[in-house]
């Protein structure tokens, strides 16, 4: 019955609590977070409420509770360093140190690791400190990405043709970067589908889940701007519409290759999840990023599908055992659509951008998960902050009726709220299969 402490206060959050809660091993869930989400304090026997920067009260909460194990849900206290203070403490995690999370919090590291150790997949990539050869290096892509070099939220990255529509204006959009970032990224745009695949690791093995993919884009068709994400989905065969078995196993090839980069460049074992975010090109799968914890969305489709007793898994990650421990999942379809409030994502004069902290009632959801994110349990109900509210999970035999459970529960939801009517449904994911086709030929 060991204790076990989750850093962490979003929807990803708590699909890991009910993961950890649904162990036969019967532990003792304690949660620190930064805000007080109601599903992770229902699952929890003791909850703290604090930043991810106080490293002084995330230790003295570990050490009152004589915590077993921590698991870390998002970057942020991941970047504080938080690993390495529990380590210190001689609390393990999963999660790794703050070195290492640099494969997410530095992309200019990632970038650089794979062209260092030759790790397929990598794009056309060079990384600026100053202006100094950048209008050069955009001349020669025929269209470019531009990354800040750290966190920006899942909404940093900017793309000729959605964010900007020429070279003059990519400079342009660098320059502002480095003035608030030590470094900008620039990267040749790649055209195709994207895909995430969650990995475990124990820095010697890497186990690939089932892959699912977001949709960022905050309006139907994918239109509008990026988000945190508005939705992700899964398939009942553990792979997706537009994927060929061999992409998925060059995925998971790519993320083995980085797990062993990580540790022959830094002496370190990378323990905990590396999330890779690719795509599928006409010349093969390319590495568009990499995420040192589980995705949000992405978490809520695999951790509800998964066999293998979660606690034992993160106990084979912190012990190296990860090979011992077969790890599987319900041949199940999953489909998470986020509710919002009606002014995400909005530009701040948008009529519709003030209805954002609003109260709202959930109804009857029926058989669908829900897992509250940016939500304020109060005495007169539930509220809204600003951000994504409820991810809506519908999970069944297949994708069509995963995606009707999910799209019902949606509607039981009352107030000024929003969310992507067509994350997976059968028109948005042939068009991905059309895509890949043309792309293919």
């Amino acid at each position: 019955m060991p204790n076990i402490l989750l850093i962490g206060n979003g929807a990803r959050e708590h699909a890991i609590a009910e993961a950890v809660v649904r162990s036969a091993r019967n532990p003792g869930l304690f949660a620190y977070m930064k805000a007080n989400n109601p599903g992770i304090a229902n699952l929890s026997r003791g909850i703290r409420l604090g930043g991810y920067s106080d490293m002084a009260a995330i230790l003295d909460f570990a050490r009152a509770n004589e915590t077993a194990f921590a698991i870390v849900g998002p970057e942020d206290p991941l970047n504080e360093g938080v690993v390495d203070s529990l380590l210190t403490a001689g609390i393990p995690a999963v999660g790794p140190t703050k070195s290492l999370a640099r494969l997410e919090t530095s992309k200019s590291f990632t970038r650089n690791l794979a062209e260092k150790y030759g790790i397929p997949g990598n794009v056309r990539f060079r990384v600026f400190t100053s202006e100094a050869g950048i209008p050069e290096f955009i001349v020669a892509l025929d269209e470019v990405v531009v990354k800040p070099d750290g966190l920006t939220g899942g909404k940093g990255v900017m793309v000729q043709g959605d964010h900007f529509f020429n070279k003059e204006e990519a400079l342009e959009i660098c320059r502002q970067i480095l003035r608030e970032h030590d470094q900008v990224i620039v990267e040749e745009k790649l055209a195709g589908e994207e895909f995430s695949l969650q990995c475990l690791c124990d820095g010697k093995h890497v186990i690939a889940t089932p892959p699912v993919q977001d949709h960022k884009r905050r309006f139907v068709d994918d239109k509008g701007p990026n988000t945190g994400g508005m939705g992700s989905y899964s398939c009942e065969d553990h792979s997706l519409p537009f994927l060929k078995t061999e992409d998925v196993a060059a995925g998971l090839e790519i993320t083995r290759q980085f797990a062993a980069a990580i540790y022959r460049e830094t002496g370190t074992y990378y323990k905990g999840v590396m999330y890779g975010g690719f795509m599928i090109t006409r010349s093969g799968i390319r590495l568009l990023e990499y995420n040192a914890r589980f995705g949000d969305p992405e978490a809520m489709n695999i951790l509800p599908l998964l066999q293998t007793d979660f606690v034992d898994i993160c106990e084979a990650i912190i012990n190296g055992t990860l090979d011992r421990l077969p790890v599987t999942f319900d041949k199940k379809a999953t489909v998470c659509k986020y509710i919002v409030p009606k002014g995400y994502g909005l530009p701040k004069d948008h009529p519709d951008a003030q209805s954002t902290a609003a109260g709202i009632e959930v109804g009857d959801t029926g058989q669908a998960r829900l897992y509250y994110s940016s939500v304020d349990k109060r005495n007169d109900g539930l509220y809204m902050t600003t951000s994504r509210a409820i991810g809506v999970v519908g999970v069944a035999d297949n994708l069509h009726e995963a995606e009707i459970m999910a799209e019902n529960a949606v509607a039981a939801i009352r107030g000024p709220v929003a969310h992507r009517p067509d994350i997976g449904t059968a028109a948005l994911i042939d068009k991905r299969v059309r895509h890949m086709e043309t792309l293919r030929k």
